[in-house]
């Protein structure tokens, strides 16, 4: 019998009133595990309600009790580390190392919103101008949603989530529906740690959910991770009801390549880069621009033998280097992009579609796939493909291949390779990408800084995590204060001014 799932909402697993359920895959068998409900607009509207009701308690608790909250989550999640990671990897299909890295990037942010009482610190400048004080105050803004991604189950939720909590709001997260059953799991764990009823939810659903929370009044703020037509829906709408929105959308990662790289080193970073995950990474690399045919040759020779030598299998294999992709649909879309490739002119120097396990046969499993001689008016170069598939697009020198880098509509993330100091430089200050890597192939910067891409990658101003997370979940006010101290003066009608 199918495992019926829930939402989570006030601190308790709720089943699905609409009637309405979509099946959860293994994507290693293509067997059905699951079924999650999908919420109707009644349920929205009784999630936002209970959170609402919730908030205002949160919000008055003193910013240190909240702190204590997350250093409670913050050691729940060291402690079930691996089985939170065996969930994921369970409906995701991706290794158990993989999972475990992106369960600890979800602590990294409960680490740093154990800072919260520093982070909320305002300003203050005495004496502006008789006997007069300013002084600036952080407060939450209400009920907040999260919209996430299939790729990351737990961190995703965690960059958004964590932050908007710790900063007194109440966060309802609508997960991906492919796989719901982390961060259900969160939901428990943070009523394990102590966080009220109501401050964090997850409601299970598809447009109509995503509607609920982008047109309801009571929800003031939207931090979205997913797909670039998505996510310009989702800011266009969540704006035009005078909301805050935060979208951070699709991506196309370069990696150049020049000619005094360690090549070694190099390799090393695309085989990770590129195939981690099956590719299915906002920050994978997907396009490898070596400068000059030299170094080009060199690095499509060393390459090859290690694409072929891949290991795909499934999350109970400690020896597969990447598993499944995470439907059949998103399977057969990247075989279509590997065939288009090859009709385009781009040389398929390893084919990674044919792959048959045994006992996995129905699996969604697809190789690691190599292209040389990609150009950038190829679908193959245009388009996100988010599965194992690199693309080499050569360039004639350093200048192309910033060009190249600028020339395309994502700026999520980018990297160079060289030993160059003026070339790092160089290429820093040139290339419009919002996280770039020298000498690191996945530029994802730790939980103090800040997370967000450029161009169509992003969509609004703020990024995720770092001290702007706080800017984004709190709105500012700014106090002018002064006591009566016998200074004599009648009405004024001019602007105040400090004079």
């Amino acid at each position: 019998m199918l495992k019926e799932l829930t939402h989570y909402v006030g601190g308790q697993h709720i089943k699905g009133e609409s009637g309405r359920v979509l099946e959860v895959f293994n994507p290693a068998t293509g067997e059905v595990t699951s079924k999650v409900p999908m919420a109707g607009a009644e349920e929205v509207e009784k999630t936002i309600e209970n959170a609402q009701v919730a908030f205002y308690d949160w919000a008055a608790t003193p910013s240190p009790k909240r702190a204590a909250v997350m250093f409670a989550m913050r050691e729940i999640m060291s402690q079930r580390r691996e089985e939170l990671a065996t969930v994921i990897s369970a409906e995701h299909g991706k290794t158990v190392d993989d999972a475990l890295g992106e369960v600890q990037r979800g602590i990294d942010v409960i680490e740093f919103a154990c800072g919260i009482p520093h982070l909320l610190k305002g300003e203050l400048s005495t004496d502006v101008g008789g006997g007069i004080d300013t002084f600036s105050i952080r407060e939450p803004l209400g009920v907040v949603g999260g919209i996430t991604p299939f790729n990351f189950p737990v961190m995703v939720p965690c960059w958004m989530g964590v932050m908007a909590v710790a900063c007194g709001n109440s966060f309802i997260c609508k997960p991906s529906e492919r796989n719901p059953s982390a961060p259900l799991m969160m939901g428990e764990l943070w009523t394990e740690a102590g966080l009220p009823d109501g401050v964090w939810n997850i409601l299970n659903g598809d447009k109509i959910a995503v509607d609920g929370l982008l047109m309801h009044s009571d929800v003031p703020a939207i931090s979205f991770v997913g797909s670039t037509a998505i996510g310009e829906y989702v800011y266009q709408t969540g704006t035009a009801q005078n909301k805050r929105v935060q979208a951070f959308c699709g991506a196309k990662n370069h990696m150049v390549v020049m000619p005094d790289a360690d090549m070694d080193q190099a390799v090393d970073a695309l085989m990770g880069a590129g195939y981690g995950s099956a590719g299915e990474r906002c920050m994978a690399i997907s396009v490898a621009v070596p400068v000059g045919k030299s170094t080009a040759d060199e690095l499509v020779k060393r390459l090859k033998p290690r694409v072929q030598a891949l290991k795909v299998g499934p999350y109970t294999d400690i020896e597969a280097d990447m598993g499944p992709v995470i439907t059949s649909q998103a399977k057969d879309r990247i075989e279509k992009l590997i065939a288009k490739g090859e009709e385009e002119g781009a040389e398929l120097v390893v084919d990674g579609r044919k792959v048959s396990l045994q006992g996995y046969e129905n699996g969604f499993f697809l190789n690691g796939s190599l292209f040389d001689r990609v150009t950038t008016d190829m679908d193959l170069y245009k388009q996100e493909i988010f599965g194992p598939v690199l693309s080499i697009a050569r360039a004639q020198d350093f200048d192309s291949a910033v060009e190249m880098v600028n020339g395309h509509e994502y700026g999520n993330g980018v990297a160079v390779f060289t030993q160059s100091g003026d070339v790092a430089r160089s290429f820093s200050k040139q290339v419009d990408v919002g996280m770039i890597g020298v000498n690191v192939p996945i530029p994802v910067p730790m939980a103090f800084h800040h997370f967000g891409g450029s161009k169509r990658s992003k969509f609004g101003d703020t990024q995720m995590h770092g001290p702007q997370s706080v800017h984004f979940f709190t709105k500012l006010k700014t106090v002018s204060a002064r006591w009566p101290s016998g200074i004599e003066g009648g009405a004024q009608f001019t602007m105040p001014t400090n004079r």
